[in-house]
């Protein structure tokens, strides 16, 4: 994952565990004092969201024990196509296409992020600019061009 990556997914742990859970706690605390359980929507949900909480400190926990950071601007003014690059191509249409390559949990295709591992992403991984590949699709093997590879400059990065 990128730096970038790394200290979002960081600052998320870090407001679970100093912000998110202790108001929980607390709101369960409560709840729990104000008598019968069974029928306390404070108390019930608390208590799931405390589960959802923990849950989600335990995978982010894992996430950051095993994640490997690479820094993009290691590879500033290259042509070739790694990690945390930024690539344009074209489809068979012509249509540009922008596309940045980052780690599983940092991707959001919403913003034009995708995963190492989304066909895409494999597709173009090692071509250079000017080079055609071959990308599977639902439709069909189709030839993409790569247009233009960008990394970010060193300081960058995030």
């Amino acid at each position: 994952m990128t730096p970038q990556g790394w200290r979002q997914l960081r600052a998320e742990l870090m407001t679970l565990l100093d912000v998110e859970r202790p108001k929980v706690v607390d709101t369960v605390s409560w709840a729990a004092k104000n008598g019968d359980r069974s029928e306390n929507g404070d108390y019930l949900y608390g208590k799931k969201r405390l589960r959802e909480i923990d849950r989600r400190i335990r995978y982010l926990t894992r996430r950051l024990d095993i994640a490997e950071v690479a820094d993009p601007s290691a590879h500033h003014g290259k042509d070739q196509i790694f990690f945390g690059a930024t690539v344009t191509y074209a489809d068979p249409q012509g249509t540009e296409h922008t596309i940045t390559i980052k780690g599983i949990d940092e991707a959001d295709s919403l913003h034009g992020e995708v995963s190492w591992i989304a066909p895409i992403a494999r597709a173009l991984l090692k071509a250079r600019e000017g080079d055609e590949v071959t990308l599977m699709t639902p439709a069909g093997l189709q030839r993409i061009e790569v247009l233009e590879v960008r990394y970010p400059a060193p300081g960058e990065a995030g």
